[in-house]
């Protein structure tokens, strides 16, 4: 059964959204696959401040998500692969919600719009880089129809990882 997905809206994170994005990501549940629990509230100012750089400079980032009534209900976007390992200078595609917001189509919806975004800004492929045991995550890849490319073990933390791509 397709239900309809739910009505997202992205901004460029606010001051205010490193607040927000601390707060809901403060929940072991949403911090599994991101090592196991929030980080300081400073380093959400400092990502939110890169986010903004990121949007002036390449006219995308990791945007804040809003559900229809304007609520941050996390983030979705693109930047490029922050890690001297993996897809170094690809832009990756990512998604974090809060736990209340799990299971409603919020990732799908926003991820979807994250794909028409860095299309227009040029970009011509993206990864996704997903632990093997994100299921959640693993099936929005697949709605978005990226394909597994590669099978990888993460250099600090020893766990299976996978690379997905999808040529825009």
């Amino acid at each position: 059964m397709n239900r309809p997905l739910p009505v997202v809206h992205l901004r460029v994170p606010t001051d205010e959204d490193a607040v927000a994005w601390h707060r809901i990501f403060d929940d072991p549940d949403v911090m599994e696959f991101h090592g196991g629990r929030s980080s300081e509230l400073y380093v959400y100012e400092e990502l939110t401040a890169r986010q903004r750089r990121h949007d002036a400079e390449r006219g995308f980032c990791l945007w804040t998500m809003l559900d229809e009534s304007g609520r941050v209900v996390g983030f979705t976007g693109a930047q490029p692969w922050p890690q001297e390992w993996g897809p170094k200078g690809e832009i990756e595609i990512g998604w974090r919600l809060g736990r209340e917001h799990w299971g409603k189509g919020y990732a799908t919806a926003a991820a979807r719009m994250t794909l028409e975004r860095v299309r227009a800004a040029g970009v011509e492929s993206v990864v996704g880089m997903v632990l093997s045991q994100n299921a959640r995550s693993i099936a929005v890849t697949r709605r978005l129809g990226m394909s597994l490319a590669e099978t990888f073990t993460t250099p600090t933390s020893k766990k299976e990882g996978h690379c997905y791509r999808l040529a825009l």
